[in-house]
């Protein structure tokens, strides 16, 4: 039983690097220049998942991601985790897109490829987190989906068991295929490419599509005029503190000092 796997994946701001990321003042969105990128940390383990379905199964694993033509960079390395072939929707009119127009567009270029028989990915990004798009996804393909999953397995032919833990308790929940799995990081242990692997990915195929290469596609429903979500403001956290010297001749008076300096600071 080959199976034909997709695994969306995501490139995100290096969480080390938090620190240095700004917002753009007009479009509210994140200014990634000079921020170096990381495939999704999460995104991850959905390829561990794939590569080990894979390798008992047999069949072929393709990623997708939407970003900017930079993240070939990413999408090779992960094809040098053992991944097939990769596919990248880049194009301006897709930028700024929040979790349901990239959803939209993912939805477009799996529905572009000729569909799978499992669409992996994390549960939720790196950077917005909002755990959204493997539902949403989901939605847009009319297929079974579930998020947050713990554990999973083949069952018999055309199904899947997956695990998941709900207030406590861990169900497993069978669903037929094809069907989208949003994974966590608890699900399994990442194994790193060797350097033969990172070599051989070099040679793989490079799939980049546009936005006029996606069939029926609503522009609408893209890029950040196609998000419901949007920031219309922001505001600055202001971390500044004021150093003051507490002085007096005893403990007492030295006290008296503190309370004056906290009852003044309140006002």
């Amino acid at each position: 039983m080959a199976l034909n796997i997709a695994v969306c994946m995501k490139v995100a701001p290096d969480p080390d690097k938090y620190n240095q990321i700004s917002l753009d003042p007009v479009t509210k969105t994140l200014v990634r220049s000079g921020i170096d990128s990381v495939i999704s940390g999460t995104d991850l383990h959905a390829i561990e998942l794939a590569l080990q379905l894979k390798s008992k199964f047999g069949g072929k694993v393709t990623l997708i991601s939407m970003g900017p033509d930079s993240n070939e960079k990413q999408l090779r390395e992960a094809l040098g985790y053992g991944c097939d072939e990769a596919v990248l929707l880049s194009d301006r009119k897709l930028g700024g897109a929040d979790a349901l127009a990239t959803s939209y567009t993912l939805y477009k270029g799996i529905e572009k490829m000729g569909g799978y028989d499992l669409v992996l990915l994390g549960n939720a990004s790196d950077d917005g987190s909002t755990a959204h798009v493997p539902s949403q996804l989901g939605e847009w393909l009319g297929l079974p989906h579930l998020t947050d999953v713990i554990g999973f397995e083949m069952s018999e032919e055309s199904f899947c068991l997956a695990k998941k833990e709900v207030e406590g308790a861990v169900n497993t929940y069978r669903l037929s295929l094809p069907a989208v799995i949003g994974v966590t990081k608890r699900l399994n242990t990442v194994r790193h490419p060797n350097v033969m692997a990172i070599f051989a990915a070099k040679k793989k195929p490079f799939i980049k599509l546009t936005a006029a290469d996606l069939e029926n596609l609503d522009e609408s429903r893209i890029g950040l005029a196609g998000s419901p979500t949007q920031a219309v403001g922001y505001l600055d956290a202001d971390f500044h503190r004021d150093c003051v010297e507490i002085t007096g001749k005893d403990d007492a008076e030295k006290a008296a000092e503190l309370l004056r300096v906290v009852l003044t600071a309140k006002k």
